[in-house]
């Protein structure tokens, strides 16, 4: 077994509302950041996870991220999965 590294991003998909986004763009505003459009909020995190290779961790990263950590329904991940080593 070699021990792996996801860098896992999960964000509100396109379509959904992110009032938590707005808040912080409207801060920016009130800071003087005027030039901000918009802000996308969302979860990051960090797994360890032994496999057998990078491809069994990216599928039990896959698995992780449909069964629990986004709501495949609102949300949308993404992630990149790196050996570590020593």
């Amino acid at each position: 077994m070699k021990a792996y590294l996801a860098r896992v991003d999960i964000t509100l998909k396109p379509v959904v509302n992110d009032p938590q986004g707005n808040t912080i763009r409207d801060a920016l505003h009130s800071l003087g950041f005027g030039a901000v459009n918009s802000v996308r909020a969302g979860k990051y995190m960090e797994i360890r996870v032994d496999a057998a290779s990078k491809k069994k961790a990216e599928e039990s990263i896959t698995e992780m991220c449909k069964k629990l950590l986004a709501n495949p329904v609102i949300e949308d991940f993404r992630f990149e999965v790196e050996e570590l080593k020593g």
